[in-house]
């Protein structure tokens, strides 16, 4: 969707200057921490890149007083999972019906119908299975896959549903006991369902285009999009409770767990850019001769790369270059499906309504429904009315203030 290797150039350089801004004011933070706390034993502090989120984990509990242990009793998986459903019929019209008694291949998944009304009458759009605890033998991490994509390439032209599943691996709470995520954990829940709906809402022709099979920096749009509705009040006091008393999460608990989620942005973002922005000079560069850590070097050096940082992935185990052929000159990706992430879930908060329904309208017409029936930068300007804007993205990172 970038369009071409400057375009993915341009808004590196855009991020990486702001990245590096907000990394300095991090590192004194992290220094004036150590030194108040005698940690490091003198006055002189040298922050090595492996201390760095050793001493970041400190300021965040000593900065923001959060404790995990404090969040976790507010967002159990099933009020989460209420929470996704609801936001899918706030925004499209869903209802997700548990069906019981249709068996799956193994008894901690569920299965429901997706259910909406046409014509004053409950149309099933899609099935969706949802198998959220770890197991034994279960490949790790959270992930959304298709059994059957939605397609009407047939002799009745008849739109055939889509079977959607959501994976994910959270420790499931013991005998009696809820299951209790991490904000971090109710992120990925949102996230994989936000691919879910990506198949789910699918309403193309053809297999080959349909749901998510899309190109690599738009497949994150979706997803990351979704993310969104977790952080809003309205959903946070209706689904964050207490899974004893019921309870709304405290507003001066959820003031801080927001405030929390921006620190440490800069670092986060300097060690992802740095390793976007060498992949992407490194497949400018000429093979012929190359000498890859030299070429780290002299490049790393070129772009100004802070002290006390490295990049997240080294080229010795850059597995996204070179385990295959995917996100070769693509790490960027991740970058701009931020971007369009961002400017997408302004085009709700520019109405003050986080479910306003015309956006929910196009937003499915044209990003959840279309498949690859649509040019991706062509969609996103039907859906937007523009093209993307980099500053939502800026300030969702808390990286606007230098820009």
């Amino acid at each position: 969707m970038a369009g071409n290797p400057d375009r993915v150039s341009e808004l590196l350089e855009r991020v990486w200057g702001p990245a590096k801004e907000s990394l300095k004011r991090e590192r004194s933070e992290l220094e004036q921490f150590i030194k108040q706390s005698g940690i490091a034993g003198s006055t002189s502090v040298d922050i090595k890149p492996w201390d760095w989120r050793y001493y970041a984990e400190k300021v965040r509990q000593s900065s923001y007083n959060l404790d995990e242990a404090e969040v976790k009793p507010y967002f159990s998986l099933d009020k989460m999972v209420t929470a996704i459903f609801v936001c899918a019929d706030r925004l499209f019209g869903l209802t997700f019906k548990h069906r019981p008694d249709i068996v799956a291949y193994h008894p901690d998944v569920k299965v429901y119908e997706v259910v909406e009304k046409v014509d004053g009458a409950d149309k099933v759009v899609a099935i969706f299975l949802h198998d959220n605890y770890a197991r034994s033998f279960k490949h790790s991490g959270a992930w959304m896959n298709s059994f059957r994509s939605q397609h009407r390439n047939n002799d009745k032209a008849e739109s055939i549903i889509p079977i959607v599943i959501n994976n994910n691996n959270f420790n499931k709470g013991g005998e009696g006991q809820p299951t209790l995520l991490s904000f971090d954990d109710a992120v990925v829940l949102f996230h994989e369902f936000g691919h879910g709906l990506h198949g789910m809402l699918s309403n193309v022709t053809y297999d080959r285009l349909s749901g998510t099979s899309v190109l690599r920096d738009f497949v994150e749009l979706p997803s990351q999009l979704y993310e969104h509705w977790l952080s809003q009040e309205v959903v946070l006091k209706t689904h964050a409770r207490h899974f004893q008393t019921n309870e709304p999460i405290p507003d001066e608990l959820l003031a801080r767990l927001m405030k929390a989620r921006k620190f440490n942005e800069g670092f986060n973002t300097v060690e992802y850019t740095a390793s976007a922005l060498v992949d992407t000079a490194l497949h400018k560069a000429s093979s012929k001769g190359l000498d890859i850590a030299q070429f780290e070097k002299e490049e790393l050096q070129r772009l100004g790369m802070p002290e006390g940082i490295i990049m997240r992935h080294r080229p010795a185990h850059f597995q996204h270059l070179f385990s295959g052929g995917s996100y070769a000159a693509a790490y960027y990706v991740y970058l701009w499906a931020e971007v369009l992430d961002a400017d997408g879930f302004d085009a709700f908060l520019e109405t003050g309504d986080c479910f306003n329904k015309d956006v929910a309208q196009r937003l499915r017409k044209y990003i959840y429904s279309s498949g690859n029936t649509l040019d991706p930068a062509e969609a996103f300007r039907l859906f937007r009315g523009r093209d993307p804007a980099i500053e939502p993205m800026l300030k969702k990172k808390g990286l606007m203030a230098k820009v």
